[in-house]
């Protein structure tokens, strides 16, 4: 493994001034950086506990998902909160339909789906499934929505229109995280109490195939022209590589210790990972499978996003309470900046603040 220089070193500023929203679970807020002056903006306070963020597709407002039991709706440049939405005793989870009009999180607890109505920024439907969901999922012409079962070892499909339960299907142990193929014929599931994945035809609702890991799932991601299924394995620190069309292992390989989050370039030519066991941020070079170079940024980063001009990452990191602001050509620190407590997740919109 080539690394980079860790030190802090003088750049040219970023071309554009991107905003990086920090979900911070502990201080209950999300940090709104700007990654142009590498400095806070505005502290934004949230419903106890966030996890997640997401941007509704086609409008300038974030949602914020606590595990608590709320989502906020957070305005654009306003930097504003327009609405708390009471979800149940708990949420996890958000999927938006492609317009934009409604979206979908998980209420573990009460184990059921909730539809928010976007316009009206209320709940406008529910279906109950089964206690302790863990992930949610959603199909690109946002007709079917999967949920796994862990507990109970399955897959729920529901339909979004009308909302109901379409039926489920038996899988692997403790599965949780989803991935769904670009045409929305297949999803993927890592059975996390075994070495292996799932994979799943969705209209028929039936297994096609468990392909063996050699090693506990704990993530997938997808490559974004969908030829291939990235396994992370935080108990083995491997990647596992797996053809998408035909459902099987192409290669494994060893990675930074924990690997904890991924993001691809547009073009599928380069991964970046972050490994919360060393914390390191490693740029994978997809095609010939090689590390291109890695860098040290923290202590347990576990979050990350690429800005839209793909020459900066934000690296959240949870032990530290910081954002990274990390260069991608070449791979190197450019500032840390304490953003919060426990920051859990990043977003970066494609938005300009000043477009004149």
């Amino acid at each position: 493994m080539v690394l980079a220089g860790s030190g802090c070193r003088k750049h040219e500023p970023l071309p554009r001034p991107y905003l990086a929203f920090v979900v911070n679970n502990q201080s209950q807020s999300i940090a709104v950086v700007n990654m142009a002056s590498t400095q806070i903006i505005t502290t934004i306070p949230v419903p106890p506990l966030p996890e997640t963020a997401a941007r509704r597709p086609k409008n300038n407002e974030i949602y914020v998902v606590s595990s608590s039991g709320k989502v906020s709706v957070v305005r654009y440049p306003e930097m504003t909160v327009a609405a708390i939405i009471d979800i149940g005793r708990s949420a996890v989870g958000l999927e938006f339909s492609p317009d934009g009009s409604r979206t979908y999180t998980l209420d573990p607890q009460a184990g059921r789906i909730v539809m928010i109505d976007c316009a009206s920024r209320k709940v406008a439907g529910t279906v109950s499934l089964s206690p302790d969901l863990s992930h949610l999922a959603i199909t690109p012409d946002g007709k079917t929505l999967i949920a796994s079962d862990p507990s109970g070892n399955r897959l729920f499909f529901v339909s979004t229109d009308p909302l109901k339960e379409l039926g489920n299907v038996s899988v692997g142990k403790a599965p949780g995280p989803l991935a769904v193929s670009r045409d929305g014929s297949e999803v993927f599931v890592a059975d996390t109490g075994e070495e292996k994945i799932s994979a799943v035809e969705i209209p028929s609702r039936t297994v096609l195939a468990h392909i063996e890991m050699g090693s506990k799932p704990s993530g997938l991601v997808l490559k974004p022209d969908g030829g291939e299924l990235f396994v992370l394995s935080e108990e083995a620190s491997t990647i596992t590589i797996v053809d998408s069309s035909h459902d099987n292992v192409e290669q494994v390989l060893p990675v930074g210790k924990d690997p904890s989050a991924a993001a691809f370039t547009r073009d599928s030519s380069l991964m970046y990972l972050a490994s919360a066991g060393d914390g390191f941020v490693t740029a994978l070079d997809v095609p010939s499978r090689t590390v291109e170079s890695a860098l040290h940024v923290g202590v347990a980063p576990g979050a990350l996003a690429l800005t839209p001009d793909e020459r900066f990452l934000a690296v959240a990191d949870s032990a530290s309470g910081s954002l990274a602001i990390v260069r991608t050509s070449p791979l190197s620190l450019v500032t840390v900046i304490p953003v919060g407590g426990n920051p859990a997740d990043v977003f970066i919109p494609g938005w300009e603040r000043d477009q004149r």
